[in-house]
């Protein structure tokens, strides 16, 4: 799933030299509104593997990020590629390792995100917002090519390719910003999202039967029980 800025950043980044006869996989292949299939079978690839969480247009076998490895085995695939995937993980440090883990040395990791600012969007959770210090932080093990802003809605891209003489940097006191809780933090625990869910449940459902004045106080209400919660 993704946006067309993110097919274009396929296209810029991806050459044929690095694509033809090699092996590839997308994670999070369902086809919403657009995916990297689209950009990378023109140029070649020897075999193209689209995993998701459910069955459906563009996925090929149900699997989940946390569990390519253990599923592929590690440096299996040339090319890895996940759009629109990794601010929907709540682990997020072991998608990232797993993607990493399947890529062989020299391989190349094309990944998309969504920033701050971006809205909650739950397909079907909605975690995390990364940043351009946060990418380079995650992935400073590996050789980043090329790292730049979606120029359309807030987000990042990133490519990065594997070095030979590769070792997993520890990710474990990174904090991240969390759209569940409103503010950096290293994990989301289960009590947060939670009360995460019921609050959204609340609005969901005043925004169905309550006045707009009712609504615009509730709105006042949780924004300062949030501001409350951060100090």
């Amino acid at each position: 799933m993704c946006n067309s800025a993110c097919i274009q950043f396929i296209e810029k980044n991806l050459s044929r030299s690095e694509t033809e006869g090699k092996r590839a996989l997308e994670v999070g292949s369902l086809n919403v509104n657009g995916s990297a299939r689209e950009a990378v079978l023109p140029l070649s690839p020897l075999s193209y593997i689209g995993v998701d969480i459910s069955a459906g247009p563009g996925v090929d076998e149900v699997c989940d990020v946390t569990g390519l490895t253990g599923r592929f085995g590690p440096g299996s695939f040339d090319l890895v590629l996940s759009t629109e995937l990794i601010e929907h993980v709540r682990d997020w440090r072991a998608a990232v390792s797993n993607l990493k883990s399947v890529l062989k040395p020299g391989g190349v990791l094309l990944i998309t995100t969504r920033s701050a600012g971006y809205p909650y969007h739950g397909y079907p959770h909605d975690f995390w917002r990364y940043e351009d210090d946060d990418m380079r932080s995650i992935f400073a093990d590996m050789s980043i090519l090329a790292l730049a802003t979606d120029p359309l809605v807030p987000g990042i891209f990133i490519k990065a390719v594997k070095p030979q003489n590769y070792s997993e940097k520890d990710l474990s006191g990174l904090e991240l910003y969390s759209v569940v809780s409103g503010r950096h933090q290293r994990e989301i625990t289960g009590r947060a999202l939670a009360a995460f869910k019921f609050k959204r449940g609340l609005r969901s459902a005043a925004s169905a039967i309550l006045p707009d004045g009712l609504k615009r106080l509730l709105k006042r209400m949780f924004a300062s029980a949030g501001e409350m919660k951060g100090k």
